[in-house]
């Protein structure tokens, strides 16, 4: 501890590593070789790249977020076709995973403050499962359940299902599907589901647990998230392939999705409640547009649906380091022309549309208030039917809406009941 600090690897533009100590050697996560990162291993008295030696290569179909040395294991965060994995690798190389029971779930490495030790404690949750806390003896490869997240009003997770769906995209990728429903819900099509999705800035929405949810699917919704391109399930990659010139792969993954679940009898279109909220509420304007009969309800929470005319003012705060995300389009001809054929404001058109709730937030710097309002107001002007179209401004709240213990939750309980008198309660 009290030697001079020596330099890993010196910074350039777009390279991204983690640094670890490993009793002789350290540990490091590298994105040099592969955007989807792999590990190295270097000598504890010469960390220089040029010492650098793969432990796990970087790979299209394995994305590694995250690692913990112990002193005879090192425990790795990977995804692998979308799904968390914690893979474990011995001083000799060799490797293990850990096995869990549902189709559907996240998991990460929790806090683990010995570094000697054969147990790796783990966080665990699926849309089933609350959260829980495992102890995971490395040398039986037995789980522990050590806590796991009390429900107050009472909940029995061996009422309910969760499956995991790949939909075909229409060029071709495939689209993983988060999905639950109380057991005995049908599946014949008759049910409403409700399709949540984001799908921007590489933040992928893990398949986790909710209690509010449990309203919804206690009516006889089933529930389902969209793990669609913009995202990063998939790797880095699956993000890329959401943003600036790809940026409509979102869009149709989202209606695709969709289709698909129609397709497998799980719903049929006009009972489909979607959400998205910001990003997510852009992604909701266009499918808006581009499938408005699929849908039977939708909420756009705060959303981005004026995308051309915000990157176009440079006197917002946030516009300029948007452009990496969307495009410059006053620089780039083709950025403004491709930006405006997606645009759900720029491209509202005469014509039917479904029940549509839309929030703003008064003190938003992200979504400005008056971008939901203007996109409300010219589309009253353009809808041609008595579907009903809300327009709610929290006047005391920003980007993330209401807080306070309970304000969060009248805003859920809202947005749930606007879903249920609109596509009928079971």
């Amino acid at each position: 501890p009290a030697s001079e600090p020596r330099l890993v690897a010196a910074r350039r533009q777009e390279h991204d590593y983690v640094v670890d100590h490993q009793g002789d050697r350290f540990v490091i996560r590298t994105n040099d070789t592969h955007k989807n990162n792999r590990l190295v291993t270097a000598p504890g008295d010469d960390p220089s790249e040029a010492r650098w030696e793969t432990l796990i290569a970087g790979s299209d179909e394995r994305y590694i977020t995250g690692f913990q040395p112990f002193a005879d294991f090192l425990a790795v965060e990977e995804r692998i076709d979308g799904l968390d994995q914690i893979r474990l690798v011995d001083r000799a190389g060799k490797s293990t995973y850990v096995e869990f029971p549902e189709a559907a779930y996240r998991v990460a490495i929790g806090a683990n403050e010995e570094f000697v030790s054969r147990t790796l404690r783990i966080s665990y949750e699926s849309m089933v499962t609350p959260d829980t806390v495992f102890d995971y003896e490395v040398d039986t490869a037995q789980l522990r359940t050590r806590k796991v997240q009390e429900i107050p009003s009472g909940y029995d997770p061996a009422g309910y299902v969760t499956e995991r769906a790949m939909a075909p995209a229409r060029d071709g990728a495939r689209v993983p599907v988060s999905i639950v429903f109380r057991k005995g819900t049908p599946t014949d099509g008759s049910a409403p589901l409700y399709l949540y999705g984001y799908g921007a800035y590489g933040s992928g929405m893990p398949p986790s647990f909710s209690t509010t949810r449990l309203s919804l699917l206690d009516r006889g919704f089933i529930y389902a998230i969209a793990h669609v391109r913009g995202g990063d399930e998939l790797g880095y990659h699956w993000y890329e392939a959401g943003k600036l010139d790809k940026r409509t792969n979102t869009f149709n993954d989202f209606v695709d999705v969709a289709r698909h679940l129609v397709a497998e009898r799980f719903t049929r279109p006009g009972r489909i409640a979607i959400a998205g909220g910001s990003a997510g509420g852009e992604l909701m304007g266009a499918v808006v547009n581009q499938a408005p009969e699929l849908w039977g309800a939708v909420a756009a929470h705060v959303p981005f649906v004026d995308v051309l005319n915000t990157m176009l003012d440079t006197s917002l705060p946030l516009t300029p380091i948007e452009w990496p995300e969307w495009g410059n389009p006053i620089e780039d001809k083709a950025a403004f022309d491709y930006i405006r054929s997606y645009s759900p404001y720029d491209q509202l058109k005469a014509g039917h549309y479904p029940p549509m709730l839309v929030t703003a937030g008064l003190n938003d710097p992200r979504v400005t208030y008056w971008e939901p309002a203007k996109y409300v107001a010219k589309l009253r002007t353009l809808k041609q039917d008595d579907n009903l179209l809300l327009l709610k401004t929290n006047m005391g709240a920003g980007h993330g809406g209401k807080s306070g213990r309970y304000d969060s939750l009248y805003e859920v309980a809202e947005e749930y009941a606007f879903m249920v008198a609109a596509v009928g309660d079971p």
